[in-house]
């Protein structure tokens, strides 16, 4: 990610980003087992309650809190740090990669109208690659990696359950390497941050990286695609 009139040093995804530039860089994400169809998880959760809270790390969180402001039954999805401790959640450290965080998405649900394991089945085939180990596409470092947040033992059960399930249905070309990683606190990214791909449609990192993952939200879950994303601004989702 590169500086786009924002608050920020370009510490990160600078080299990957003028490689996109050059034209060198369409060949990573060409290469990413995203949009695969897969199995929903043998094991789910029922639930009544009026709201639950996923937490996912899969790379830039920019796309990854794009695809899930397009869910429905998904009331907040908000851009921020797990893995690491509250004083080094920013930006500006968590990109050196030494601080323990994954960049993450804070995903709030009805689950009364998309279950856990809905959202766990479009995290692992549309949100990003859990076969790359610390990396996504032009994305190098810890702070990329594939991560599952479990708020509950159920969820972390669910997590293991379908990672199990699909390692053994042999769908990936290579072996799922994402990690659950329980007892985490999530804490939210600055707000420039936040509705990055709603705001920011047309910067090349976000139309070769992450706007085909709309796409392959909305080609293979066409009941829980919602055209109109719910967004952070002018909510007080990103305090939460």
């Amino acid at each position: 990610m590169t500086s786009v009139s924002m608050p920020f040093p370009a510490l990160r995804r600078a080299g990957g980003a003028l490689l996109v530039l050059a034209g060198l860089a369409l060949a990573a994400p060409a290469l990413a087992q995203e949009g695969i169809a897969l199995p929903p998880p043998a094991l789910d959760e029922t639930s009544s309650a009026g709201s639950e809270v996923a937490v996912l790390a899969g790379g830039c969180f920019w796309g990854v809190q794009g695809v899930f402001q397009h869910v429905d039954g998904v009331t907040s999805a908000v851009s921020g740090y797990a893995g690491g401790d509250k004083d080094s959640a920013t930006y500006n450290k968590v990109s050196y990669g030494s601080t323990g965080h994954a960049e993450s998405v804070k995903v709030t649900f009805d689950p009364r109208k998309v279950s856990y394991g809905q959202i766990l089945q479009i995290y692992f085939s549309v949100a990003h690659d859990p076969t790359q180990l610390n990396r996504q596409g032009p994305d190098r470092g810890t702070q990329y990696r594939s991560a599952v947040f479990p708020s509950t033992d159920a969820q972390a059960r669910i997590a293991k359950a379908y990672i199990d399930q699909l390692g053994k249905a042999k769908l990936f070309d290579a072996r799922i390497v994402t990690r659950i990683e329980p007892g985490q606190s999530f804490y939210p990214a600055e707000a420039y941050h936040q509705d990055f791909l709603t705001r920011n449609p047309t910067y090349p990192y976000i139309v070769i990286n992450d706007l085909p993952k709309i796409e392959n939200l909305k080609r293979l879950y066409p009941a829980l695609y919602r055209d109109k994303p719910v967004l952070v601004a002018g909510s007080a989702a990103a305090g939460q």
